[in-house]
């Protein structure tokens, strides 16, 4: 099975619409990053992610710090990850650093780096 997970940082005060944004920012952007890269593997993920229904998890973390350090193994596993900023136009400063974006990637690999999360 393949899943994308997003890591939402708990530290800083977002509404529940403005969350619900930043998630699909990140989920919208790994789609596109992997469509657009040459990278065989991933391309294979989003396609079995795709034919699975999709499945998107979504955690928490208390900090920038936890967040990036998650962004950190996610590329030492060399999975697809992108790290959203926000553009500042209504509850936040811009480039507030709102959440991560993980995979589609198998699920035993992502969980080596976010199986210790918490739902959000």
């Amino acid at each position: 099975m393949a899943k994308m997970v997003i890591v939402v940082r708990n530290d800083i005060k977002m509404g529940k619409g403005k969350i619900a944004a930043q998630v699909a920012h990140a989920a919208v952007t790994l789609v596109l990053n992997i469509l657009n890269s040459n990278n065989e593997r991933w391309k294979d993920w989003l396609n079995s992610w795709l034919d699975q229904g999709q499945p998107k998890i979504v955690v928490k973390v208390e900090s920038l710090n936890d967040l990036m350090e998650k962004f950190k193994k996610a590329k030492e596993y060399m999975l697809p990850a992108t790290v959203i900023q926000d553009a500042g136009k209504t509850q936040l400063e811009p480039g507030t650093i709102t959440c991560l974006g993980i995979g589609p990637a198998p699920d035993d690999i992502i969980d080596l780096i976010t199986g210790d999360l918490k739902l959000l």
